[in-house]
C-alpha cells in the first residue's frame, strides 16, 4: 500500500486521549460553555452600561487611571492621562487579556467617543455643545473587559463647561476613593439641559 502510518497513529492516538480537543485541534480547548478561564483576575457577572464584565483584579498593582482635561485655543480640548500599572496595547493586539494592558475609552455624559491608546486625544469643540459635561475615561483589558477593583472599574472623570464663546477651565471631579483612579460603577450622571437662545 502507497499510504503511511503516521497519520492514522495520530488518529488513534486522538481518540484514546479524548477525540480533538486531546490533541489540541479545537479553538475551545481549555473552555466550558463557551467561556474561557483566564489566569488574569476574576471575571465578575457585573457589567458596565454596554455588556461588557467586569474582570477583577488586587488592589495592589492595579491598573490606575487620572484623567485631566484643558481647554485649547480653537473652542476644543485636550485630554491628558496619567497611568499607572497600565500599559496601551497596539492596534491589532490579540483579544486576550494581559494583566496591566489594554485601552482607554473616552466618554462624554455617558457617550463613547474614542477608544485610546496614547495619553493625550484631542476633543473637537463640534463634539462638545454649551453647557457642563461629564468627561469620563475607563480602561478595558484586550477582550474588553473592564478593569475593575473591589467591584468598580477603574476610571477617572472631569467636569468641563463649554461657553458659547469657547470652552472654560474644567472641574476636575476625579470618581472614586482614594487617588481618583478607581470610579464608582454605574453612569456618569448627566448635566442638566442648558436651553440654548432662541
Amino acid at each position: 500500500m502507497s499510504w503511511t502510518r503516521g497519520p492514522l497513529a495520530a488518529l488513534a492516538v486522538c481518540a484514546l486521549l479524548g477525540g480533538a480537543a486531546g490533541c489540541g485541534a479545537d479553538d475551545a480547548h481549555g473552555r466550558r460553555g463557551g467561556a474561557t478561564a483566564s489566569p488574569v483576575g476574576k471575571l465578575l457577572d457585573d457589567t458596565d452600561e454596554r455588556g461588557r464584565h467586569y474582570r477583577e483584579v488586587d488592589e495592589k498593582g492595579a491598573p490606575e487611571v487620572s484623567v485631566e482635561v484643558q481647554p485649547d485655543s480653537d473652542d476644543s480640548w485636550d485630554v491628558l492621562l496619567t497611568v499607572h500599572n497600565f500599559r496601551f496595547s497596539p492596534p491589532g493586539a490579540r483579544a486576550v487579556p494581559v494583566a496591566g494592558r489594554g485601552v482607554a475609552l473616552l466618554s462624554l455624559d455617558g457617550r463613547a467617543l474614542a477608544r485610546l491608546r496614547t495619553t493625550d486625544h484631542h476633543l473637537p469643540g463640534k463634539l462638545v455643545p454649551r453647557g457642563t459635561h461629564h468627561v469620563t475615561v475607563r480602561l478595558y483589558a484586550d477582550d474588553g473587559t473592564v478593569w475593575a477593583v473591589d467591584g468598580r472599574p477603574v476610571q477617572s472623570a472631569a467636569d468641563i463647561t463649554a461657553s458659547g464663546t469657547g470652552p472654560t477651565a474644567p472641574h476636575s471631579t476625579p470618581s472614586g476613593a482614594g487617588s481618583g483612579a478607581k470610579g464608582a460603577s454605574g453612569t456618569p450622571p448627566r448635566a442638566p439641559a442648558t436651553p440654548r437662545p432662541g
